[in-house]
């Protein structure tokens, strides 16, 4: 009964932040930002919660404040992310060209078009408003080929617009992706354009050609079509809504980095000797995520039909929701603080002196590299992919990123993290650990060859390998390794390695290499310095076992073994044995 309550917080917190977190980056994409931009933002937001997770970890042993700062900053990531949806999308400008040849049509050239939006706007047809901006050069024509005095005058002393209304019948319209995806919009008949009055047109002019324009339409999908953000990857910094958005991811993500690390410090220490079965409490958090990410996915795609784009209110009042009962659930948690450290700082150091516990560091980070890509540019990967299947398949995109995470959480984390301490008691923590990299390069060796998004559900079983015994490996071994009253500094400084450095990189590399290849090239990438690592850390391993048996039989016959990661409960009988991980 007293692990009730601790269940409940997984459940709760999991079930909170399922809504926003994977969803995050689409929305950034939705709001203007590029791959380049929302890689960047997420190579920053894990080196903040690298440099929060130790610290506040050190105050909370320090001053055996675990539960306050468990609670504070528990409320603090729902106004952050709940805040966040207020924030503007950043306006984009709709400019063609208008070309006066032979046949008079609108060019729209814009490398981001949607073609599922082309396909709908070809349907429809209306009065469009449509204000060019001509240089000098046309200007000269308008005034003495089109006998207009108004456009004689110089063009620094005029409004440089020639307004007119275009009937532009929409099913005319053509998509030429030879010409950098450039849309055509056809005036098929001279008496279509309303010109202004003083303007006579010149039959078989040509030298008046083209000109910019600016286009105002009461036409939801000619908007969607003709708009282009004016957000690039070097004037970002220039708006604040980056700035804004930028902010509160920080700090909703600090405040998440706190609550799981201090968290699992507070699961570990009610669990007391019984470490092993830190996965059976923390699969309670798997099935909310679960839950809750198939419920958010059906309720964005239901509430966003007949939008012109994803509604994404509903995920921000789950999210309160849900992290509202979780600070209520938490107050219950029946745990006091007993172990201080005399100094932290000092047996923390000598820890991250063993060789091993550098190894198993170094396999955190490259953990973390994968871990980027697939947290955050997987959903870029499956829009991408629904749009090339076709647009009845982007309808449903968010169902299926929601069911994504569903067999992620049920068929994959669910019954590993419930199977973890048999798993790392039968296999060890060095073949766990080799386990996950080459359940990453397969995966995402698999996800580059993928043509529809639907398949990319039963590749998420791989979840159970990649997240399930990694973090069970991970938050265990952290456990046992840390000297008694730097708990919570230890998992932070882990959590740390693992996010600061890993994901973030992860998150870098990834946005930089999917701008420049697309979605399967980068997964390939990835998957194959994935597999490239499981053969290093093998050998590796292997070398040091060899290196470690040496001096065993040096030692004498009497003299134990640590060669390998066992499992939580054995790890820490041999450790105390050596007396070598544990201060003196």
């Amino acid at each position: 009964c007293d692990l009730l309550p601790l269940k409940g917080q997984y459940f709760l917190w999991n079930a909170g932040t399922a809504p926003i977190v994977p969803f995050m980056p689409v929305y950034a994409r939705q709001l203007g930002f590029s791959s380049v931009i929302v890689g960047t933002i997420y190579t920053v937001l894990p080196i903040s919660g690298m440099l929060a997770k130790p610290l506040f970890g050190a105050v909370a042993d320090h001053f055996q404040l675990q539960k306050m700062l468990f609670l504070a900053f528990q409320i603090l990531t729902a106004i952050s992310f709940f805040v966040i949806q207020f924030i503007p999308e950043i306006l984009a400008e709709s400019v063609v060209k208008m070309d006066c040849d032979a046949l008079t049509y609108f060019k729209s050239c814009n490398e981001g078009v949607d073609s599922c939006a082309v396909h709908r706007l070809i349907t429809d047809a209306g009065n469009q408003t449509v204000l060019c901006e001509p240089d000098e050069w046309f200007m000269h024509e308008i005034c003495t080929l089109w006998k207009s005095p108004l456009y004689c005058k110089p063009i620094s002393h005029m409004m440089n617009l020639v307004q007119f209304e275009a009937y532009v019948p929409l099913s005319h319209t053509e998509l030429f992706r030879c010409f950098h995806t450039c849309q055509f919009f056809l005036l098929p008949r001279e008496e279509e354009v309303v010109l202004p009055s003083d303007i006579t047109p010149v039959n078989n002019s040509n030298n008046v050609r083209r000109a910019p324009c600016s286009v105002r339409c009461n036409n939801a999908a000619m908007n969607e079509v003709l708009q282009k953000s004016v957000v690039t990857d070097g004037n970002v910094a220039s708006f604040y809504q980056f700035w804004v958005f930028f902010l509160l991811m920080i700090i909703s993500w600090v405040s998440m980095a706190v609550v799981v690390s201090v968290g699992d410090t507070i699961c570990f220490e009610m669990l007391g000797d019984k470490a092993s079965r830190f996965g059976q409490q923390r699969m309670w958090g798997a099935v909310g995520w679960g839950i809750f990410a198939v419920i958010t996915g059906l309720l964005v795609d239901e509430i966003s039909k007949g939008k012109q784009q994803k509604d994404y209110t509903v995920m921000f009042y789950l999210m309160a929701a849900m992290l509202i009962l979780d600070v209520v659930v938490s107050s219950k948690l029946k745990h006091s603080q007993t172990k201080l450290s005399t100094s932290i700082i000092r047996d923390v150091g000598k820890l991250l002196t063993e060789v091993r516990i550098v190894v198993f560091m170094l396999w955190c980070i490259a953990v973390g590299l994968c871990t980027g890509l697939q947290w955050n540019f997987l959903f870029w990967h499956l829009e991408d992919l629904a749009v090339s299947e076709g647009c009845n398949m982007l309808q449903w995109i968010k169902t299926i990123e929601g069911l994504v995470m569903g067999v992620q959480c049920f068929g994959g984390e669910l019954p590993f993290l419930f199977l973890s301490g048999r798993i790392l008691k039968k296999i060890g923590h060095i073949h766990a650990m080799s386990l996950v990299l080459l359940a990453f390069g397969l995966r995402f060796i698999i996800y580059s060859v993928l043509q529809d998004p639907w398949w990319c559900l039963p590749v998420e079983l791989f979840q159970g390998f990649t997240f399930g015994i990694f973090y069970a490996t991970m938050a265990s071994y952290a456990s046992v390794v840390a000297p008694p009253g730097t708990e919570a500094t230890v998992q932070g400084t882990v959590g740390a390695v693992f996010e600061g450095i890993g994901v973030s990189l992860g998150s870098l590399f990834g946005g930089m290499i999917y701008d420049e290849v697309g979605g399967a090239a980068t997964f390939r990438n990835y998957g194959i310095f994935s597999l490239v690592l499981f053969v290093a850390h093998v050998l590796i391993q292997f070398l040091i076992g060899r290196k470690s048996s040496h001096s065993e039989q040096a030692r004498g016959p009497d003299y134990e073994s640590a060669a390998r990661y066992a499992a939580p409960n054995e790890a820490l009988q041999m450790m105390d044995d050596l007396q070598e991980l544990t201060p003196s």
